[in-house]
């Protein structure tokens, strides 16, 4: 059967570029093998932070007295309340994509495992399908790596913990990364016990020394033990749960007592059983697609989309290579992923907002740059919502005056890290928002104070 135009994948990037090509006039055809919407409806983004949202509840009931008010019942979290919940609010955007696909005229919908057996064809079970344009958004999974012993063991993931309507006594997390930290909080203010054992000398270690230390500080705060620097990873089974080793010769003690296991040690692409050889596509060694600068791969009319292309792990990166990709080729566009900002957040409580360089980044390109920092006690709104840890941080290229980079660790700072990236798009000078106005009391207000204080990085 012809096709127009076939998309491999129904994640952040998949179905909206299968409506456009439809629109378009291309007949088009959207094939998935699993679940619509990939890793952000089902297992990541709208789960988790629906999760995060319970615990916060949890958290807030429990510190009521620090703000005058006064409970005198027992606060409970009722679990599979709580899983119901994340399940109704996953089942209203799944159900909502797949009305919107099959509803969209020109379009076919095909559920099932795409492989490519030629370059330009591909086989969904005992079907074959023929199009000269094909657009890859398989996305990722988990990896499950760095750790002996685990085919003894049982273990999460993030999709399995999905699943999870308990409580577990002691949460062992291996990973501490940003899905591990956020899957940490989650569960210790759902009342589990938490240790998180991270390889690394730091949590989070792409960030800054400074963000590491204070995110481990407020994790501590709340009663999470971190163990770091461990090595020769090792899980065993104690009892009715789990060990983990956490050093070469033994030497340093093992977390015990752990009734769960959860892995959060990276992912991986879901391309190992795509048919790339078949079709010629060049992916690196870990099995990434290979993607230039418009996300074409090698073999003219195929291109890769979203985690699977390793430009982009995230929702928002994912998106964005439809708009790239679709602008390009159905606007006649020259826009670029190499355009791109880094942007993201740790959606901790408070969250982590990053944009840009970090400032480790910018010494290690010996620019002439300026900085600031401000700690978040100084905000007056993080002051009248009693959440004042964390900081801001800002970069600037001292020649310039473009922003490089920034970190917002605190109160809000995944929403006033946005203000920040319009400005570095807008290649403007830091002035013109120091000289803004702001609303009073937020906590973008005191971004141009902040930005007073600037001095040289030395």
């Amino acid at each position: 059967m012809e096709f127009d135009a076939i998309v491999i994948g129904a994640g952040q990037a998949g179905p909206s570029l299968a409506v456009r090509l439809a629109q378009s006039g291309r007949r088009t055809a959207i094939v998935e093998r699993k679940l619509l919407g990939g890793t952000c409806v089902n297992v990541g983004c709208i789960p988790t932070k629906t999760l995060i949202a319970s615990a916060r509840a949890a958290h807030v009931c429990r510190t009521a007295r620090e703000y005058g008010i006064v409970d005198r019942g027992e606060v409970r979290v009722d679990m599979p309340r709580v899983k119901a919940r994340k399940d109704a609010v996953v089942r209203e955007s799944s159900d909502g994509l797949n009305k919107w696909l099959e509803q969209t005229p020109n379009l076919t919908l095909i559920h099932g495992h795409a492989r490519f057996v030629g370059p330009h064809r591909v086989q969904v079970d005992d079907r074959i399908f023929d199009a000269p344009e094909i657009f890859i958004d398989v996305g990722g999974r988990a990896a499950v790596r760095g750790v002996e012993g685990l085919p003894d063991v049982s273990y999460f993931d993030n999709s399995s913990m999905m699943e999870v309507d308990f409580l577990p006594e002691h949460l062992v997390i291996v990973g501490g990364s940003y899905i591990g930290l956020e899957f940490a909080q989650m569960y210790r203010r759902f009342g589990s016990r938490v240790t998180v054992v991270e390889m690394g000398p730091r949590l989070i270690g792409r960030e800054d020394e400074d963000v590491s230390a204070e995110v481990q500080a407020i994790l501590a705060r709340e009663g999470i033990e971190s163990r770091l620097s461990s090595k020769c990873l090792r899980a065993a089974r104690d009892g009715p749960g789990v060990r983990v080793g956490v050093d070469c010769e033994g030497r340093a003690e093992d977390v015990s007592g752990g009734s769960h296991l959860l892995l959060a040690v990276g992912r991986v692409p879901n391309t190992s059983d795509l048919g790339l050889a078949e079709a010629g596509i060049a992916a690196d060694e870990r099995g990434f697609i290979t993607v230039d600068h418009e996300l074409r791969t090698n073999v003219a009319g195929i291109w890769a989309l979203g985690e699977a292309n390793g430009r982009g792990a995230f929702t928002h990166t994912s998106y964005n290579d439809y708009e790239i990709v679709a602008a390009n080729l159905l606007e006649g566009a020259q826009r670029r992923v190499s355009d791109r900002i880094p942007i993201y957040a740790l959606f901790t409580d408070p969250p982590l907002g990053r944009v840009g360089m970090s400032e480790a980044e910018v010494r290690k390109s010996a620019r002439k740059a300026l900085v600031a920092k401000m700690p978040m006690s100084r905000v007056g709104r993080a002051r009248e919502r009693g959440e004042t840890q964390g900081f801001m941080k800002v970069l600037v290229d001292a020649e310039s005056e473009h922003f490089l980079g920034a970190t917002v660790l605190g109160i809000e700072g995944d929403e006033v890290i946005h203000t920040i990236a319009d400005l570095m798009y807008a290649r403007a000078s830091y002035k013109v928002m120091q000289h803004a106005v702001h609303v009073h009391p937020t906590v973008t207000e005191l971004l141009p104070t902040l930005l007073g204080s600037l001095k040289p990085l030395d």
